[in-house]
């Protein structure tokens, strides 16, 4: 019952979000420009957006090899399309990392801590691209300009993440170290192919604003949705494009059209794992 309700609340506050975001812009433009796009673009950006999930199920799998667990390539990227699908689709069930850590834990038996380890690494390694990623792109952003307090401390958090990261990886996680290099250069290759993906579908809707504040608005955005307080970041994602644009003076229409688009390949890249929810080890 308390996880249901904690599901539940989540649903609540990201329907708030989209109500209070769809009620603060154009809903005539916005369907104006989404009936305007580029499709050849999108097209563009879903094929960037799952080369980047391919890399991400590569680096969990990395960190999969440290406990014992030595499965293919083809395998990794298929868990990791089943724990995209439960992520977004069935939220309040056991969802995506308790999935693959069930599964994991009964085909391979490395232990339920050292599995939880692995995810959770796997999870701050991202996170930590996206905020070395976001702290460069702030610092050329029109946001700059307005928060120069918040410039400098960019410089600081780009040239400290990856030392403070590596450091602690060390520290903490010394186990997942055998591929570090590799893990940690596929972290950064995640986030920039998303980038990519963002770049696409920007070029998709029409070049409307500055490219750079665009982007940097979007690594914010998904840091934002990292966090636990909707259901796969569904209305931060909209809620932080509606600010951060008002903020430079430009329409945040554009940016819930963009938002609305990425979260569409995002549903219909995860509905690939419903593909093989029933069997994702087959051939382990």
């Amino acid at each position: 019952m308390k996880k249901r309700l904690k599901t539940l609340l989540k649903f609540l506050f990201s329907l708030g979000l989209l109500v209070f975001v769809l009620s603060s812009i154009d809903i005539g433009k916005f369907k104006s420009i989404i009936a305007k796009s580029n499709y050849l673009w999108l097209g563009v950006a879903f094929l960037l957006f799952n080369i980047s999930k391919l890399l991400a199920s590569i680096r969990l799998n990395y960190y999969f090899k440290d406990l014992g667990i030595n499965l293919s390539e083809k395998n990794a990227a298929i868990l990791y399309y089943v724990g995209m699908f439960y992520n977004l689709f069935l939220p309040g069930g056991i969802g995506g990392d308790g999935y693959k850590i069930y599964l994991l834990q009964k085909t391979h038996a490395p232990g339920y801590k050292p599995l939880v380890q692995a995810t959770l690494l796997d999870r701050v390694s991202g996170f930590v691209a996206l905020a070395f990623l976001a702290s460069i792109l702030f610092c050329f952003s029109s946001f700059a300009k307005l928060y120069p307090l918040l410039k400098n401390l960019s410089i600081l958090a780009a040239i400290l993440t990856y030392p403070l990261f590596l450091y602690l990886h060390y520290r903490l996680f010394r186990r997942f170290t055998t591929h570090i290099i590799q893990t940690t250069l596929l972290g950064l290759a995640v986030q920039i192919f998303q980038l990519l993906c963002a770049f696409a579908i920007i070029k998709g809707l029409g070049d409307l604003v500055p490219m750079v504040d665009f982007l940097t608005l979007f690594l914010i955005s998904s840091v934002v949705a990292v966090l636990p307080l909707t259901i796969g970041g569904v209305g931060a994602r909209e809620f932080t494009f509606l600010y951060g644009l008002k903020l430079i003076g430009y329409d945040p229409t554009l940016g819930i059209a963009f938002s609305f688009l990425f979260f569409l390949i995002t549903a219909l890249s995860s509905a690939i794992g419903l593909l093989f929810v029933h069997n994702p080890l087959r051939n382990e």
